[in-house]
């Protein structure tokens, strides 16, 4: 029983050691007072899209812009009259065209089935629904 009880014991002095290091980290960082919590300081926003915004901004960028906004650009001598993402018919179109558009091309996009994954395709399309079009 003995060595169970000394087990107890150096469990709960390393708990209340950890616990009163983490107290006092807390308090020299942030004062709660100040309106931010520990918690809310300690859990940073992810970003679902991290990846796909190096995709877009590799790959897609070029032409449509870092806003979406798309226009008037110039690709290997060509100039080309790229369609927004945020008007027009980008918002009627479906997923399924969106997706088909990136990895086919068709009206003056090159395809990017030979650069992009079909699951990238499909993040791209969700990161402009929710970026550009506030869906």
């Amino acid at each position: 029983m003995k060595p169970f009880q000394l087990i107890v014991v150096a469990v709960c002095v390393t708990t209340l050691g950890i616990a009163c290091s983490n107290q006092t980290d807390t308090n020299s960082s942030k004062s709660p007072t100040a309106g931010n919590s520990p918690a809310a300081a300690a859990s940073p926003t992810v970003d679902e899209f991290a990846a796909t915004r190096v995709v877009f901004k590799e790959q897609c960028s070029k032409c449509h812009g870092e806003t979406g906004d798309g226009g008037q650009v110039t690709i290997e001598g060509k100039k080309l009259r790229v369609p927004t993402f945020k008007s027009g018919h980008a918002l009627k179109h479906t997923e399924e065209d969106f997706h088909d558009q990136i990895m086919n091309g068709g009206d003056g996009m090159p395809p990017f089935k030979g650069k992009l994954k079909p699951d990238q395709a499909t993040e791209l399309v969700r990161f402009v629904r929710k970026e550009f079009q506030g869906k």
